[in-house]
């Protein structure tokens, strides 16, 4: 072995992690982040419906990745687990449950056009990220102890989108230009200083608004609408 290769081997094994720095990913997991990674499952299966050609099926799955998502929220404040590891988490998480679902939704039952589906799915996908990186950086503002999100959350963004979605299915006059319009306008508003404020009534309100969308898309699917 000649002196640059020994040298170079040895500066290999210099470089390795002791056992007792190693950190595991799986063991750091909280019972919040198996919430997570449930909802990310159901994102997941959620894009496979849409590829599919059933996207009432699909918006029903990212429901209930909705509902998983908003279950870790509440496991988490129950269990006082909070930590920057855990944030990543949920926001690595969003992404896929709001953002990718929203863009293929509006791509596969909205869009008029493919070339609008480009424009307006990285809008949600650009802002949404944006969003998500600005609320890791800076975290819940505070108004007399009451937290509030920095602009509005990929939620709201997300239901956006449906709401689109369920009137395309419901009222003749409405269509997938004014649709696209719409979604692209509320994007920016993810990364400007209004205050979404986080409170019971709040979340109540969207867990409300998904739980009627979720109604409706089945009526939509019998056909009964």
């Amino acid at each position: 072995m000649t002196d640059r290769l020994r040298t170079t081997v040895r500066d290999v094994i210099d470089r390795r992690v002791g056992a007792s720095e190693r950190t595991s990913v799986l063991a750091s997991l909280t019972g919040a982040d198996l919430l997570s990674l449930g909802a990310l499952f159901l994102a997941w299966t959620s894009v496979l419906a849409f590829l599919r050609g059933a996207p009432n099926h699909a918006v029903l799955l990212m429901f209930g990745g909705y509902a998983l998502d908003k279950l870790d929220g509440a496991y988490a404040r129950w269990r006082g687990v909070s930590s920057p590891f855990v944030r990543q988490i949920d926001s690595f998480i969003d992404v896929f449950v709001y953002l990718v679902t929203g863009a293929l939704l509006f791509h596969y039952a909205v869009s008029p056009h493919p070339v609008v589906s480009a424009v307006v799915g990285f809008l949600v996908l650009a802002f949404g990220g944006l969003r998500l990186v600005r609320h890791n950086a800076e975290g819940f503002g505070d108004e007399s102890g009451t937290s509030y999100y920095h602009g509005t959350t990929v939620v709201h963004t997300n239901l956006v989108v449906v709401v689109s979605y369920l009137l395309l299915q419901l009222l003749p006059f409405w269509n997938g230009w004014a649709a696209a319009v719409v979604v692209a306008l509320a994007c920016p508003l993810m990364i400007s200083d209004y205050r979404s404020y986080k409170t019971q009534a709040s979340h109540a309100l969207a867990g409300g608004a998904a739980l009627l969308a979720a109604v409706l898309v089945v009526l939509i699917e019998l056909g009964y609408l």
